[in-house]
């Protein structure tokens, strides 16, 4: 893989670093200007590294290694680093924190009016409405700020220090439930008629054999009968009390997660202290690129590092057992819409592109769907044959999105990236002003990231081979965006690939940087694996070893330790050699394979220069 993961990072680190802490002081914003999704995605450039690859770990100054303390310098260093890290972080928690003590979750900025393509025409009340993407990363940087600021307390022995790190974890506690409540409040379950805009686009997106709604209806409704029954376990937030409805025989159903806060969602109850719960205005209809972040971000709240280091109370716990319901009904609920049990033919996740049944067809929501697809295949213990199955899906989208083919004259493919795919958020006018829009414009790296995870699963080393030579061309495609001059190693210029893309960006961007961080976080955590066991190798490293076992054994029979000291010392590393493959058999047949060719070479010189000598005498 020519991505290299530890190099990469530690230059974004000191880009960001370069501009964003200068004269003491750290310095917010960046093309899109401040909001909440854009400040914390600045920090996780550098506390998602921290907080998840233990090389980059800061919480622990005695193992943080010389090259990674290079970069943190003009922080202050190993101890000094840390703090103004927090710092920043404090300041981060403070700004988006009212006056009433409740957590701000506002994108602001990241709204765009479909009429002026800009801020303009949206009113104050638009500009406030709290977005999913922000309970998302809240979620992200709430877990990382507890768990670095946890670890690193141990290290420090004034005790103001440290009451300071108990303030601050308290701070990331309270933003850390408001968005859990706020994402219990943002699942929804959208029911439909069978012969409504709605369902006539569910059937014909799982119709991939032609058949008639009569027969196709029964066949969607047989195959979510478990996840209607579950849905009836959603007692909090939105979403509940829908059963009644599921039951009816000609109704479809959606579930996921809006753009935001559900039209009519009621409060949570909870003790712990979040301020208030503001009424939402989002349309009760899942978004797939918002259910897709809501999984991905859910999913931290049940990863080891989160139970080993005890980062949830007990309340929060509660909270994230219904959205672990909530994760569970919808990963099964969009994979098996997508990968339909028993089906011989194609999948509709291969029907690319992907038909939403609210919004445009778009290969975004492939992808998307892809990336939920892969999960619940892990999660099946799928084998190699699926999971290949997709990767040709991300084969596709590569070639689709003109990662891997030129642009020609007149092909406007490249503005899926730039400027990206809107979405219309629905519901979002209620209060007066315009539709609200947002922008995804981060196909590249989402489509990097779902191939170096689908590369880590696959069994199959020619598989697993295809899927690195794909990462290796969206590299080079994502390498080649890096802003230039001081800026080098935060993105992004998409002039530098499209030259019909005119725009030139004179600032970072941390949506663009952030997701490209993500995906090196994720190769990273892929080759910190054990290699693949190949059998048909470990089947050739067994016969070796047993040919140099045997051929070893016959040279100690010829006595040649007792050929002198060098010989005596020679035949002991032979041993370790040996020793050393059967130790290393089972988990790195290639390794023990070299191991056994060392050991036997070196016998046969032994036998030439034997034979040598016997032919003289």
């Amino acid at each position: 893989m020519r991505v290299q993961p530890r190099q990469q990072l530690l230059e974004i680190w000191q880009a960001v670093i370069d501009h964003s802490y200068r004269d003491g002081e750290w310095f917010w914003g960046g093309r899109d200007g401040r909001n909440s999704i854009s400040d914390a995605e600045q920090l996780l450039c550098i506390l998602g590294p921290a907080t998840t690859i233990d090389p980059f770990a800061l919480d622990s100054p005695g193992r943080v290694s010389d090259d990674v303390l290079n970069v943190l310098k003009p922080l202050g260093g190993v101890m000094d680093g840390p703090l103004t890290l927090l710092e920043a972080v404090e300041s981060y928690l403070t700004t988006y924190t009212d006056e009433t003590n409740t957590p701000i979750f506002a994108a602001a900025s990241y709204f765009r009016d479909p009429v002026g393509d800009g801020l303009g025409g949206l009113s104050p009340e638009q500009l406030a409405q709290p977005v999913v993407d922000s309970f998302a990363i809240s979620l992200s940087l709430s877990l990382a700020t507890i768990g670095f600021a946890r670890q690193f307390r141990k290290s420090l022995k004034r005790r103001s220090s440290r009451a300071e790190i108990d303030r601050l974890e308290e701070m990331a506690s309270r933003r850390l439930s408001a968005a859990m409540v706020g994402l219990l409040r943002s699942f929804t379950v959208d029911i439909f008629d069978v012969d409504s805009r709605d369902g006539r686009a569910l059937c014909r997106t799982v119709n991939q054999r032609g058949l008639s709604t009569r027969r196709i209806v029964p066949m969607i409704q047989e195959s979510l009968a478990g996840i209607r029954a579950s849905l009836r376990d959603i007692t909090m937030g939105s979403g509940a009390g829908v059963a009644d409805e599921l039951d009816h025989p000609d109704r479809l159903f959606e579930c996921g997660w809006s753009w935001g806060i559900v039209r009519d969602a009621p409060a949570v109850a909870t003790s712990q202290e979040i301020g208030e719960q503001p009424a939402g205005m989002a349309e009760p209809a899942p978004y797939i690129y918002f259910t897709t972040v809501a999984l991905e971000a859910i999913e931290a709240l049940f990863s080891p590092r989160t139970r080993q280091l005890g980062l949830l109370n007990e309340e929060q716990l509660r909270l994230a057992q219904g959205l672990q319901l909530r994760w569970d009904l919808t990963q099964s609920y969009w994979s098996k819409i997508a990968v339909p049990s028993g089906s011989g033919l194609r999948w509709p996740l291969e029907d690319i592109p992907w038909q939403r049944t609210t919004e445009k067809e778009s290969e975004y929501f492939s992808l998307h769907v892809s990336s939920i697809v892969v999960q619940d295949l892990v999660r099946k213990r799928a084998g190699d044959a699926d999971l290949d199955r997709v990767g040709r899906v991300l084969e596709e989208l590569a070639n689709r999105s003109r990662i891997n083919r030129r642009v020609f004259a007149g092909d406007e493919n490249y503005r899926l990236h730039a400027p990206g795919f809107p979405i219309n958020l629905g519901g979002s006018d209620d209060l007066g002003g315009p539709r609200l829009t947002w922008v995804m414009s981060d196909f590249a790296p989402l489509l990097l990231k779902q191939t170096i995870s689908l590369a880590g699963l696959l069994g199959d080393p020619q598989m697993r081979g295809r899927m690195l030579a794909l990462a290796d061309e969206i590299w080079s495609h994502l390498d080649a965006r890096r802003l230039v001059d001081r800026r080098h190693g935060l993105w992004d210029q998409p002039n530098r690939v499209f030259e019909d893309f005119e725009e030139t960006f004179q600032e970072p961007s941390w949506y663009h940087t952030k997701r490209i961080t993500d995906c090196l976080i994720t190769a990273a955590e892929v080759l910190a694996r054990p290699p693949l066991r190949s059998d048909r190798v470990a089947g050739l490293a067994d016969d070796l070893l047993s040919e140099a076992e045997h051929l070893y054994d016959q040279e100690l029979l010829q006595g040649s330790p007792n050929s002198g000291q060098a010989m005596q010392t020679d035949m002991q590393a032979l041993a370790a050699k040996l020793k050393r493959g059967r130790s290393v058999l089972d988990e790195r047949p290639a390794t023990a394979s070299a191991l056994a060719i060392d050991v036997l070479l070196a016998l046969d010189r032994f036998a030439a220069a034997r034979s040598d000598l016997d032919g003289e005498s």
